[in-house]
């Protein structure tokens, strides 16, 4: 029997890089999973490569009314919630002196306030002894050129696991924060113009790593499994960093 055999699941932003994977491996763990994306053959992609298992909704975290729906649907299909992973994320690096009002509300907006009422308005679907998993970022803790608005709000994500656990302990809800260092995923590429670029950068992360290495998705969605499991029934309020070791010395 695989270890999220029963479990309703809900990734946010699943339709590539991290959150697709970890829809993938919730899956082959036996998980029923409902994703989300804001563009139909996105998801359509997703639903094509995963199969039997997973249940795709348009939407956008950012719309409180989206949310509502994808709700309303978990609930009318499944009837509960075991298990959330909020995903979806946005990075638009700019050097301080240069950070626009857009450029400060849109990375705020999905990073910092979209998770926060994407859980909220989980909570009454999801079942005690559940786990919410928040997606942050090594960049929340370290200090990394032109990553003002995107550090701060990721730091915010590692502050909401503290207080929900604290808040919701008498229900055994489980709330961890799962931060990854540099993984390798198309959103690598919209950070330059070009293919060349794009593989600077992709270099230039590995060459901070101890590891040697960017990440992979599947590796995340490793550690995202075993927060989701019975395995990690003692941990939480933890920030557990996938990162190749960048952020830990």
């Amino acid at each position: 029997m695989s270890g999220l055999t029963g479990k309703i699941a809900v990734v946010t932003g699943g339709t590539s890089g991290i959150g697709l994977a970890i829809a993938q491996r919730f899956v082959h763990e036996g998980a029923h999973v409902f994703v989300t994306g804001r563009r139909q053959s996105e998801l359509d992609k997703a639903k094509a490569l995963i199969g039997d298992g997973v249940t795709p909704v348009r939407g956008d975290a950012t719309s409180t009314a989206d949310l509502d729906s994808l709700f309303q649907q978990v609930l009318a299909e499944q009837g509960r919630l075991d298990i959330l992973v909020a995903n979806s994320g946005r990075v638009e690096p700019e050097e301080f002196g240069k950070v626009t009002e857009d450029n400060f509300d849109k990375t705020f907006d999905l990073n910092a306030r979209a998770v926060l009422f994407t859980a909220q308005k989980a909570l009454p679907l999801m079942r005690d002894g559940g786990s919410i998993i928040l997606i942050g970022s090594i960049a929340g803790i370290k200090g990394l050129d032109g990553y003002s608005t995107y550090s701060a709000a990721k730091a915010a994500v590692r502050s909401y696991a503290r207080t929900w656990t604290q808040e919701f302990k008498d229900r055994g809800i489980r709330i961890n924060t799962l931060s990854p260092g540099p993984i390798d995923t198309p959103i690598m590429d919209s950070q330059a113009d070009t293919k060349e670029g794009a593989d600077a950068i992709r270099a230039a992360f590995a060459s901070v790593v101890p590891l040697g290495r960017m990440g992979r998705p599947e590796e995340v969605a490793a550690a995202a499994y075993f927060l989701a499991s019975d395995d990690s029934s003692f941990v939480t309020g933890i920030d557990l960093a996938v990162d190749g070791g960048m952020a830990q010395i």
